[in-house]
């Protein structure tokens, strides 16, 4: 494919939560290591709501790593990202955007996360810091902090459960109720997601301990604690606004337990 200015254009759309984000690419390599890091999510058909134009190049400070402060805000209209490994605009209305980075693909994985953040946003959904699985045709999300026990849930999983995530679950408003989509945003487990979707059953908000059980939260608790565990990078009070509304319906939907456990196959009895 040719570009506007004649040079080669490769291109691979990746298609997440329903969503196909096309990824344009000068560099071949670039495109071919994307359809390996996001295999199980790479459509076939390069059309897509979404467009990214991403420039390969030295001038971002890549040595600034990507654990630099991430500054995500709006202006006139187009949203600016940027973080020690990259710098992006996006334009929400045209729906397309240009991305400068280096040749690595922790910079895309970013600004994949951020578009899907800012469009689940709109609609009444939302990306969590959890685990979510799919069980008998019913998905089961598991949310905390770093070292909650989210990898853990998922390694220790049955036969009978397909994992979604170990690490950031997708989650979409769909009629009375929300499902959960496979992402390939992978956690220790180190592998990712299967790109399927089912409704939503429940929601357990981890806590170790010395045995297993399950408590059913109160609303304004339960709230509190998915507030704490929805990722969201943009500074815009509208849509902040609009994530706090999203939680609170998700709640009066969802039911949401704390659930204690200890390391073992056993925990997952719990789970039906």
């Amino acid at each position: 494919m040719l570009d506007p200015s004649g040079g080669c254009t490769h291109a691979i759309a990746i298609v997440i939560g329903g969503l196909p984000i096309v990824v344009r690419c000068s560099n071949p390599a670039f495109i071919q290591m994307l359809a390996h890091r996001y295999a199980g999510f790479v459509s076939s058909s390069i059309d897509g709501s979404i467009q990214l134009e991403i420039d390969i190049g030295d001038a971002v400070p890549i040595a600034l790593g990507t654990d630099a402060a991430l500054e995500v805000h709006r202006i006139n209209g187009r949203w600016i990202m940027q973080r020690g490994d990259f710098r992006a605009e996006w334009d929400p209305v045209a729906r397309c955007g240009r991305v400068r980075q280096g040749l690595q693909p922790y910079a895309i994985d970013g600004v994949l996360r951020i578009i899907h953040s800012l469009e689940l946003a709109k609609s009444g959904g939302f990306l969590m810091h959890s685990a979510s699985v799919v069980r008998n045709g019913r998905a089961f999300l598991f949310g905390g902090i770093s070292g909650a026990g989210k990898t853990t849930i998922a390694r220790l999983a049955p036969p009978d459960v397909t994992i979604l995530t170990d690490e950031i679950s997708y989650v979409r408003r769909n009629g009375e109720g929300y499902n959960a989509f496979g992402t390939p945003f992978a956690g220790e487990l180190g592998i990712a997601g299967e790109p399927i979707a089912a409704p939503i059953a429940a929601l357990y908000l981890l806590a170790k301990g010395i045995d297993n059980r399950t408590c059913l939260m109160a609303p304004g608790l339960a709230a509190s604690r998915l507030l704490r565990n929805i990722l969201f990078f943009a500074q815009d009070d509208d849509l902040v606004k609009k994530l706090f509304d999203t939680a609170c319906e998700f709640i009066s939907r969802v039911p949401v337990y704390e659930l204690t456990f200890r390391p073992d196959a056993e925990v997952w009895s719990l789970i039906q």
